[in-house]
């Protein structure tokens, strides 16, 4: 059995979606992040500095994973990962693609997340948003034939639309963008996207 460690509002939703894209059965461990826990830290509650899970991540962060014994850590690898074993449309079908998904995750990773977050956090500072207006450019050409490798929905559209997902504040990006946010939009619709997105809106904010 599949055990990821975290919360639906948390870099968890990423192996979530694709749970749930795969049909893969998964017992969700709640962790809380630290930063978002008011004190007193109430009893019973594991958080990313709980000795309980600094066990399982040393680092502190959520997600990670334990697939039968595997235990892996950052949210864009275990996507990897999982889309890699269990195979199927959104996996790689050869190295090259394979190639083109790592690309573009670490992408996601490094051109974007930073900025993305910001532009969530802080309400879209403009400096922020200029960061981001180049690579948005690069993902508008990118997604010109529907989606990001081969043609088809896979793995790499999820973790690159997770981080992308955190930029919709800035709405100038996507209306400069409009591939950029037809391609968002139909990742969006998907039913397994849909299935993580009401159980987030469970959770406490």
């Amino acid at each position: 059995m599949l055990t990821i460690y975290g919360v639906h509002r948390s870099r968890a939703s990423r192996n979530i979606w694709l749970a749930h894209e795969l049909g893969l059965p998964f017992r969700l461990e709640p962790v809380m992040q630290l930063y978002r826990l008011k004190e007193p830290i109430p009893a019973g509650v594991t958080h990313t500095r709980s000795p309980s899970f600094l066990k399982v991540n040393p680092n502190g962060h959520v997600p990670s994973i334990d697939d039968d014994g595997l235990v892996l850590h950052e949210s864009l690898a275990i996507n990897l990962y999982l889309a890699r074993k269990h195979g199927g449309p959104l996996a790689p079908k050869d190295i090259a693609e394979e190639g083109q998904m790592i690309m573009w995750s670490l992408w996601a990773a490094t051109e974007v997340e930073g900025h993305a977050l910001a532009v969530l956090q802080q309400g879209a500072p403009r400096e922020a948003v200029d960061a981001l207006r180049a690579p948005f450019a690069v993902l508008n050409d990118a997604v010109s034939g529907g989606w990001l490798v081969g043609g088809r929905f896979t793995v790499a559209d999820i973790n690159v639309a997770e981080v992308v997902r955190y930029a919709t504040p800035a709405r100038e990006l996507f209306d400069a963008n409009p591939r950029v946010k037809a391609w968002l939009d139909a990742c969006q619709a998907r039913p397994a996207f849909r299935k993580m997105w009401e159980d987030r809106e469970k959770e406490p904010a």
